[in-house]
């Protein structure tokens, strides 16, 4: 990898004025505006079975300005509305790519508040930054610097559901470079009990975010409850919640980034598995849990830091009986339970710890696909009329 040819995107809070809110709150409902009249005009033309590329959908844009029911989509700067129809037509390659479901239409209350600007709307000098629109710039709080000498291509304005604004700099940082290569490898089993177990014996405590402010969470939802709709009161007790969830998303972040980059630091090679988690959080016993150890966050974030520092992550076949397989001697037994967290091998007499046998058949697979470049397909065939979710989920503890 090139040094300098890593993009970073580095998010900080920001503190706007009321004239510069305003003007983002507006900024913001043009974008969502756009974005649906758009994916109206392409879903309808669908319907005839015609496709509607982005240029058309940007001439449609220049349509809307000069009508005088749309007339204030002028008030705001046109590149984040250009950006949207941008982004839109990224979710249609993806639709049509089957990497994603149909495009959904963006929603006032529930959707992202965001809106993305391009070098032609925004100016950063000397660490100032001024979007268009705007006479005043953003007084944002540094909590780390850019990299030196770097100016950013594309700068994201969000707000939170806790009324939290946000800014997202998006440039190169000649700072991330491939690390040192080594033969070190390491399996990594995803766990509730244990958030991660690691084929050296290692178990990271699951901290379980959620569960600790969960009281709190509840007792604010049944104050909302208690809320007349559409009142200032539950508009307040509606932030109040939010407030709750984003100091549970900021903690739970912090400590994926924590421990993914320590063990993209420290192996060569992670083995993980490859879990839908999309079909185990339909378990209603589970799902809390699931969502809160976000299995897929971590596995995101091992990834791009693995591309970032030269590291390799292999994913291994969910059906891999990673659990029920001896590693010392390669027998599958018949039946594991899920309340078994010990066992003791019938073919060799070892005595295993479940997550960690797991973790390290994991390894093994791993390295099988390392050296032969083969699949890691599951040694038995599975039960017969078991679904996908059932079967990981009887995998995981509780």
């Amino acid at each position: 990898m090139a040094t300098g040819s890593v993009k970073r995107a580095f998010k900080y809070r920001f503190y706007p004025t009321d004239v510069q809110a305003a003007e983002l709150s507006r900024t913001f409902g043009c974008v969502r505006k756009v974005y649906n009249m758009a994916l109206a005009a392409r879903t309808q033309a669908w319907a005839r079975q015609e496709r509607v590329n982005y240029n058309q959908t940007s001439a449609m844009l220049t349509a809307w300005k000069k009508s005088e029911e749309l007339a204030y989509l002028n008030e705001v700067s046109s590149v984040p509305l250009q950006q949207a129809l941008r982004h839109l037509q990224a979710a249609f390659t993806n639709f049509f790519g089957k990497r994603a479901q149909y495009p959904r239409f963006k929603s006032r209350k529930k959707s992202r508040r965001s809106a993305e600007y391009t070098t032609s709307a925004f100016r950063f000098r000397d660490g100032r930054l001024t979007l268009a629109k705007m006479r005043e710039p953003l007084e944002i709080c540094w909590s780390r610097p850019l990299p030196e000498g770097m100016s950013p291509s594309t700068v994201t304005v969000s707000q939170d559901a806790a009324g939290r604004w946000f800014v997202c700099l998006l440039c190169e940082d000649p700072g991330i470079t491939p690390l040192p290569a080594t033969d070190v490898a390491v399996g990594i089993d995803a766990g509730l009990g244990h958030l991660l177990t690691l084929s050296t014996g290692e178990k990271i405590a699951n901290p379980r975010h959620e569960l600790r402010d969960r009281a709190a969470l509840a007792k604010a939802h049944r104050r909302l409850a208690k809320k007349d709709k559409g009142s200032a009161n539950r508009a307040r007790a509606r932030v109040r919640v939010a407030r709750i969830h984003a100091r549970i998303a900021d903690r739970r972040r912090d400590g994926l980034h924590k421990i993914t980059t320590r063990l993209v630091r420290e192996n060569q090679t992670l083995v993980i598995e490859d879990l839908t988690v999309r079909n185990m959080v339909k378990n209603r016993k589970l799902a809390r849990a699931i969502s809160d150890a976000a299995w897929s966050e971590f596995r995101s974030m091992l990834e791009y830091k693995a591309l970032w520092y030269g590291r390799d992550v292999i994913a291994v076949d969910r059906w891999f009986p990673s659990s029920k397989l001896c590693s010392t001697c390669g027998a599958v037994q018949d039946k594991m339970p899920l309340g078994v967290r010990t066992w003791t091998c019938d073919g060799c007499g070892t005595a295993h710890d479940r997550d960690v046998n797991a973790a390290k058949n994991l390894l093994a697979a791993g390295r099988a696909v390392a050296a032969c470049g083969a699949g890691v397909r599951p040694q038995r065939s599975s039960p017969g009329g078991q679904s996908a979710k059932k079967q990981e989920l009887s995998r995981r503890e509780p």
